[in-house]
């Protein structure tokens, strides 16, 4: 009885997680999902500067700014869509590439540096800041050789920049920070832009791969 009690409810679970990623990824509500989260994050921001102070409250702020910049590119999935067509030429990034690679590269790495800056040191939480400003430039960078908007400049340039670079300066005065400390911040923004290159670079060689394949077949 009990072991069928704990299938049923092992069942039940697989079957909401199962929901849930397809109201998430295979409806595409997660920006909005995120853009809802970040306004009740942002609600609670004045609480956080107030009681946990500037650095962390900073810390904690990168999060919801985050997840207003992956609206602008991910709303009607409008990034996978302009990197595949413009940048790929293929359909390199999946719907559930980019969920897992905003969630886990973004709100996952945001989480740890958080509970960094309040249990260890803000001043080993620096990749928060620095992770926008590399994806920013990223941006910038694209629109510039490209000469043409592409999903999430806007918040690249008016919000990323200006308030992240306010945000790196404040903390790393408040925190000491050395720059032994910039550097590993930087170093792991770096990285995961880096990873996500690989990725991307591996899948289109990939679908390539097999569509020569078929040709020749």
């Amino acid at each position: 009885m009990g072991a069928r009690i704990n299938s049923a409810v092992d069942s039940g679970i697989k079957s909401e997680l199962r929901g849930a990623m397809q109201w998430l990824v295979g409806e595409w509500q997660w920006p909005l999902a995120g853009l809802f989260a970040a306004g009740v994050m942002l609600a609670m921001t004045p609480v956080m500067f107030a009681v946990a102070g500037w650095a962390i409250a900073l810390v904690w702020l990168q999060l919801p700014l985050y997840m207003i910049h992956q609206f602008e590119e991910h709303h009607h999935d409008r990034f996978r869509l302009y990197l595949n067509k413009n940048v790929a030429h293929c359909d390199a990034l999946t719907p559930a590439g980019a969920f897992w690679i905003n969630s886990i590269g973004v709100w996952g790495l945001d989480i740890v540096m958080l509970y960094l800056a309040v249990f260890v040191s803000p001043a080993l939480a620096l990749a928060a800041f620095y992770l926008p400003i590399v994806n920013a430039l990223t941006h910038i960078r694209e629109a510039v050789a490209r000469r043409e908007y592409n999903p999430g400049l806007c918040t690249s340039l008016f919000l990323f920049l200006p308030l992240c670079m306010f945000a790196l300066w404040r903390v790393s005065l408040d925190s000491a920070a050395t720059w032994q400390d910039q550097l590993l911040g930087l170093s792991i923004a770096i990285a995961i832009h880096v990873a996500i290159i690989v990725y991307i670079v591996a899948r289109v060689r990939k679908l390539r791969g097999v569509s020569t394949k078929m040709a020749t077949a």
